[in-house]
């Protein structure tokens, strides 16, 4: 392959029609929300992240080196890759004028030629060959030379200014401001595709700060610890609460990043801020070690031990992201090994000794729940009439197993909390009616039964923790516990 056009082989490349030029479109951040080097990139790290060192010696050699090298060593899933869908209808009403198509992109060729096949419209491809990095200076030249009658190029980026020089035509396709105003100055576009607003909630919704709520966990070993009226715990434990969230917030870019081809292939993770290309690879790849990094600085300030819990919490979401999330049923453990880890930085957080039941509830609860979460996309799966879900350990004929996983894990939780009730809580006398305590099990009941038969039902969100904390009958049944709690508790001492 070289930097002049390949025509398509299926012979739909057609001659110009009476004075239209050919319209040469740009592929990343044009065409494709996205970048085809950073997707190329990632899934070649998804094989073996020590592969970093190929990507360092390469990129040494050259874009252009870097960009066949990946070519030749990732089958890229270019059917998935989001498209800029107003730009899309904007071409295919050019050719159907009778303008000629062609893809001008400085990606390898290899990856934008089967990219092509995904359009019909497409005559040619014009691209990086492995010596060249088709861009700026050098795409204006070649172009150039390619359509000496002249052609319109569809671009978005700075380095487009070059090429919109010496085209006939120029559609802008969502571009900064200044780079807007530069080519407009250029000469009046025939197109300009107006640049979305990045509003905050994509950024907020991509960082899942609504998972926080899950963080509210590092509270209840304050609360349980007998430090309710301890001001200052209470100012170290929303300390470290900020914390934890700010560190998987970097885990969760991270996590977007690694399964982004998964999440174009799932029903609601589609539209995910990375798989939807709403935001860019490279944000993420900076913004997701800085978090981390941040969250890791601050614990050590805080203290050893709270720092040692926030590893740990790094070092079990990485292990469950990179692979453990692929693993039948240990997928499930990790999960709420990861809930309970929250309690281990509540402990580490206001110094209270750790108390066995509550961990050993912990457990089982969320494994319960998590459970729940992957009976729903199984059963949704299912139901597609598909027989596994991309990146998960489990198939369809799972189901019957899930459901009766997570029912006795959730069962194994109120077992657990009858056991306390009876060997602890009453014989310690640690609370003023201790009576009011049987309110929890027999909610706890009640709750887990609703969340399985709506899982069942197909009700149930695909995060049961989310969709309990909007659910009215959830928060109905919280507030009974809240109140069983405050009937139950004693003034002072250690509660659980």
């Amino acid at each position: 392959m070289t930097l002049a056009s390949m025509p398509r082989s299926d012979g739909a490349r057609r001659a110009p029609a009476g004075d239209l030029p050919p319209l040469a479109v740009d592929v990343d951040g044009t065409l494709v929300r996205g970048d085809l080097l950073a997707e190329s990139a990632l899934a070649y790290l998804r094989g073996n992240p020590l592969r970093i060192v190929f990507l360092v010696l390469w990129l040494a050699q050259g874009r252009a080196v870097l960009k066949r090298r990946l070519a030749e060593r990732v089958d890229l899933d270019v059917d998935g890759l989001p498209l800029n869908e107003e730009l899309l209808a904007f071409i295919e009403a050019e050719h159907a004028r009778g303008r000629q198509i062609h893809l001008a992109t400085a990606s390898d060729a290899m990856v934008a030629a089967k990219l092509a096949r995904r359009f019909r419209f497409v005559d040619g491809v014009i691209a990086s060959d492995g010596a060249t990095n088709l861009k700026g200076e050098a795409k204006a030249r070649v172009l150039a030379s390619r359509f000496p009658g002249g052609f319109a190029y569809a671009g978005d980026h700075r380095a487009d200014l070059a090429v919109w020089r010496a085209a006939a035509e120029s559609v802008i396709v969502e571009a900064k401001p200044g780079v807007r105003k530069a080519a407009e100055a250029i000469r009046p576009p025939l197109a300009v595709l107006p640049r979305p607003k990045l509003g905050a909630r994509t950024v907020l919704k991509a960082a899942r700060v609504h998972q926080w709520a899950k963080n509210a966990l590092v509270f209840v070993p304050l609360v349980l610890g007998g430090k309710a009226l301890d001001l200052v715990a209470w100012s170290e434990a929303l300390i470290g609460f900020v914390l934890l969230g700010v560190l998987a917030s970097g885990t969760y870019l991270l996590n977007d990043l690694w399964d982004i081809e998964d999440d174009r292939k799932h029903w609601s993770k589609k539209n995910r801020a990375f798989a939807s290309g709403r935001l860019p690879i490279a944000a993420g790849l900076v913004a997701a070690p800085l978090a981390i990094v941040a969250a890791l600085v601050g614990g050590a300030l805080m203290g050893g031990a709270v720092f040692a819990s926030l590893a740990a919490y790094l070092v079990v979401t990485l292990a469950y992201s990179f692979r453990l999330k692929r693993l039948a049923v240990v997928d499930v453990f990790t999960l709420a090994a990861l809930f309970t880890l929250r309690l281990v930085i509540g402990v580490a957080l206001v110094a209270v000794p750790p108390s066995p039941w509550l961990l050993v509830f912990s457990m089982f609860i969320f494994a319960s729940l998590s459970f729940a979460k992957r009976h729903t996309e199984m059963a949704r799966v299912a139901q597609a009439g598909a027989a596994k879900a991309s990146g998960r350990g489990y198939v369809a004929a799972d189901v019957p197993f899930l459901i009766a996983m997570g029912t006795a894990t959730g069962m194994s939780a109120v077992l657990v909390m009858v056991l306390y009730i009876f060997n602890e809580a009453f014989p310690a006398g640690m609370y003023k009616t201790p009576a009011a305590l049987w309110v929890f099990p027999s909610v706890l009941f009640l709750w887990l039964g609703r969340i399985w038969v709506l899982s069942g039902r197909d009700e149930l969100h695909d995060d049961p923790v989310a969709f309990a904390v909007r659910d009215k009958a959830s928060i109905a049944l919280g507030a009974i516990m809240a109140l069983a709690f405050v009937a139950a508790v004693a003034p002072h001492g250690r509660l659980w």
